[in-house]
């Protein structure tokens, strides 16, 4: 099958017009910029990790009353509760006040270090009944994924390896999200341990995976032009999903220290680190995520610990627009993302893929 019927396919299946996802981005993926991607014929997206089952409900809601396009809602699996310890707790506390502002000791055991119920997401998904619900950081439970098939909602699970894409088949998923190295935001590695070392780029895991299952591959990664939506598509997969790529579109509402940071940033520019969130991302590689890498600095907290330990840091960087206190996540092609309406951007991708394909 050519790339583009294997690509006209997949569009046909789940109602696009373009082959091209917005990525589920936590934090950074407003209604208004799905309605915009959705509107030119891709998929609109919701990270919904940090959304409370009302907001879920909102989010669809707002969406909905925008575009009659398809959308995703996707769930972090959760990782077991962290092991707590006191005296390393201590020493992240002195290491991040030196940024400012101080940490006090209550700020781990704040009511946002523990992420909102998981169970009740889900409950709040099924009710938000979106055409497409995806996956990071493992599977979701048999149960789970009976209820979505007997509601007819697709599962798209992200995986980051060949043996995670065979499991997530076997769970009955219905596409899998082949997430490379070269991704901004978190490693969807169903192993927190292996986000570090089991390093796969974009264009050795597609063409692996899709040889591996027999279910569509979308490939995530490095995407944020037509040059690399073609040879995703030559390579076996049938979709692309772009986070970093939309991060600079005015429906985006980015920061604009983040949004001037990832202009003409050069793939070295980014890095891994757990220094945010205590789960590995990539990221703009500031002074602080340098300087959290440094062997003197005490390591992460699991997370979500260190997210709430480093909470004061990032709304204070934020408020006075210094990118070094600011969580930049950022994938390897940033330097592609543009200041267009993100309906332009899908319309630019798929045209010059289009013209590399023919």
């Amino acid at each position: 099958m050519t790339p583009r019927r294997r690509a006209a396919g997949f569009c046909e299946r789940f109602g696009l017009r373009v082959p091209i996802l917005l990525a589920p981005m936590a934090g950074a993926c407003p209604a208004a910029l799905s309605v915009a991607v959705a509107g030119a014929g891709g998929l609109g997206s919701c990270g919904a990790l940090l959304l409370a089952p009302e907001g879920i409900a909102a989010w669809a809601r707002q969406v909905r009353a925008g575009t009659n396009g398809p959308f995703q809602v996707n769930l972090w699996i959760p990782d077991p509760a962290p092991r707590r310890d006191p005296a390393h707790e201590a020493a992240l506390r002195r290491f991040l006040g030196a940024w400012g502002p101080a940490v006090p000791p209550s700020a781990a055991d704040a009511a946002d270090a523990a992420p909102p119920d998981f169970e009740a997401q889900c409950e709040a998904v099924l009710d938000a009944a979106p055409p497409i619900v995806s996956s990071i950081m493992g599977l979701y439970p048999p149960a789970f994924v009976a209820r979505l098939k007997a509601r007819g909602i697709a599962w798209f699970a992200t995986v980051s390896t060949v043996a995670e894409a065979r499991a997530a088949e076997a769970a009955g998923a219905d596409v899998v999200v082949a997430q490379g190295m070269e991704a901004g935001g978190h490693r969807g590695c169903f192993d927190a341990g292996a986000a570090e070392t089991g390093l796969v780029g974009t264009l050795s895991l597609v063409p692996a995976v899709a040889d591996a299952v027999g279910i569509p591959v979308v490939a995530a990664g490095g995407i944020a032009d037509g040059r690399g939506l073609a040879a995703v598509l030559a390579l076996g997969a049938s979709a692309a999903q772009i986070g970093t790529g939309f991060l600079r579109c005015p429906e985006a509402g980015t920061h604009p220290a983040w949004s001037a940071a990832l202009a003409g940033l050069p793939p070295e520019a980014t890095r891994l680190t757990r220094a945010f969130s205590g789960r590995t991302a990539r990221g703009v590689a500031t002074r602080y995520v340098l300087a959290s890498a440094e062997p003197d600095a005490p390591d992460p907290a699991p997370y979500p610990v260190q997210r709430a330990l480093t909470a004061a840091m990032r709304t204070d960087g934020q408020a006075a627009g210094d990118p070094d206190r600011m969580q930049l996540w950022s994938g390897q092609s940033a330097a592609l993302a543009r200041t267009e309406p993100a309906a332009t951007v899908v319309a630019r991708i798929w045209d010059e893929a289009s013209a590399l394909l023919a």
